[in-house]
């Protein structure tokens, strides 16, 4: 075999593991995605349980509709959810795009919350002043905990550095392409949504209205993060899925070429053989044509 024709099946070889490579990353990414995307219905219905709550406790001390006065000054706290790990496309980009776009439209200073290794990495060559970051989860049985961390970084904010606007920007999953970029208000709290809910029978409660109503509202931001890092962590595999497509498409392209390169070299090598029988078949005729000559 020729020196020429080895190097190119070593090469084919390895762009055969490197296809079987995405293929398995697609597969994981598909999987994750799934399982994420399947969570969200007890994420929502937890949600659901603590804004009843909350409209019962309305029902016992009710709040003004209107924003306080002070919230037109403050900090503008962005929460932009992002990628931990990489071939993920332009998702880390479209995330920050919008959150740099939502901090600039509030007029404010702005505190930059940055989950996912990838994300700080991109933020930092954006020049953006990170106050707090943190990991992205690595599968969705992780939510909780990261929503713990930001809620907890996020009221220590609220109560020492004059946060009075939190923004969290993410992703949601989705068949089409490019991705669909939201972005939720936390705070100022949106009383709007939760309708009072008066009751025959008061509720049994432990703790005063106001007090109680505060610690809803804690725990509906919590559940609100929760469900928006469960579904960034969805589309963010979905991302990768379709960058792994595309990669696998691009691989599968260089294996024929290399392949077909592989047979015409084989094919040139047949021929040239065939060629050197042929003429040293000849060869022998001829001189035993010229010996019977000279008898």
């Amino acid at each position: 075999m020729s020196e020429r024709l080895r190097d190119v099946e070593t090469r084919v070889h390895s762009v055969q593991q490197l296809s079987a490579v995405i293929t398995a990353m697609r597969g994981i990414a598909a999987a994750r995605s799934r399982e994420a995307q399947a969570s969200l219905e007890g994420i929502r219905a937890y949600a659901g349980v603590v804004a009843a709550a909350i409209g019962r406790t309305l029902a016992l001390q009710p709040v003004s509709q209107a924003e306080p006065p002070t919230s037109t000054r403050g900090a503008h706290a962005v929460v932009a959810l992002c990628a931990e790990q990489g071939f993920a496309g332009v998702f880390n980009e479209r995330v920050l795009d919008v959150a740099m776009r939502a901090a600039e439209d509030s007029g404010r200073s702005a505190l930059y919350f940055i989950v996912g290794n990838r994300g700080v990495s991109l933020a930092e060559e954006r020049g953006l002043q990170i106050d707090w970051s943190g990991a992205m989860v690595g599968r969705v049985a992780q939510a909780p905990e990261l929503a713990n961390r930001v809620v907890e970084a996020l009221y220590q904010r609220i109560a020492t550095r004059h946060v009075t606007r939190v923004t969290v920007v993410y992703a949601i999953p989705g068949p089409a392409a490019p991705l669909d970029i939201v972005q939720r208000r936390l705070v100022p709290f949106d009383f709007d949504r939760f309708a009072p809910d008066p009751s025959l029978v008061p509720p049994l409660t432990t703790l005063a209205p106001s007090e109680l109503l505060g610690k809803l509202v804690e725990e509906y931001v919590f559940a609100e993060l929760c469900e928006a890092a469960t579904l960034s962590f969805a589309a963010e595999n979905e991302a990768r899925m379709r960058a792994m497509i595309v990669a696998h498409e691009h691989v599968e392209d260089r294996l024929r070429q290399l392949v077909a390169q592989s047979h015409q070299l084989r094919q040139e090598e047949i021929t040239s053989e065939i060629i050197e029988l042929a003429a040293g078949t000849a060869a022998r005729g001829n001189a035993a044509e010229t010996a019977s000559a000279l008898r």
